[in-house]
């Protein structure tokens, strides 16, 4: 499955929230070193219930849209 997705560093708190369209994950971490990505990473596999190793960034490394892939 793939998601669009839209990643809010340096938030107070880490989350997801359905957007229609996307989710919007807010992370704790700064967009500094890939910290974000792997926080992103890491919400995710909570919010879908999966391992890390399960989920990749597919699209967009470096930009706060992103495409992820979560196998099932």
């Amino acid at each position: 499955m793939k998601v669009r997705v839209r990643i809010k560093p340096n938030s107070r708190r880490a989350g997801v929230e359905d957007m229609g369209e996307f989710l919007l994950v807010r992370v704790k971490s700064p967009p500094v070193e890939g910290r974000a990505n792997r926080e992103l990473l890491e919400v995710l596999s909570d919010y879908f219930h999966v391992p890390k190793s399960r989920i990749r960034i597919v699209a967009g490394k470096s930009s706060r849209n992103k495409l992820v892939e979560i196998d099932e």
